[in-house]
């Protein structure tokens, strides 16, 4: 049996974070800079104190897709930003995407029988 290198992996896995890190704190920094410190969703406001709690949410869920003008980001409190991420998943499982809407037919009629009513208070 072959014997694993950890200190390889561990090396690796380093890496994989510090490049993660560095990512996320560029655009982390420009999207603080470009929109205002406000949830996107509950539209809670953020300070100095709290910025830490608000957090860059990639809409089209590609971490690399970073475009200088911001239009792929949009700032989120640290809880909406988990329920985003939880509304994809649990879509995913029903089989479509967050952004699809669930569609609901109507069943009840509760006019279909008006047009004869009224036409027999004609008579």
């Amino acid at each position: 049996m072959k014997s694993i290198d950890t200190a390889r992996l561990d090396r690796i896995v380093a890496d994989a974070r510090r490049a993660a890190d560095a990512r996320s704190q560029g655009y982390r920094e420009r999207a603080l800079k470009i929109h205002p410190w406000i949830c996107g969703r509950c539209g809670r406001e953020f300070t100095l104190a709290n910025v830490r709690e608000l957090t860059v949410h990639h809409r089209d869920h590609n971490h690399d897709n970073n475009p200088a003008d911001g239009s792929n980001w949009e700032l989120l409190c640290i809880y909406c930003h988990d329920n985003e991420h939880q509304r994809e998943l649990e879509a995913r499982a029903e089989g479509r995407t967050a952004t699809q809407q669930r569609i609901t037919v109507a069943t009840h009629a509760p006019f279909s029988g008006l047009k004869t009513l009224l036409e027999q208070g004609k008579r």
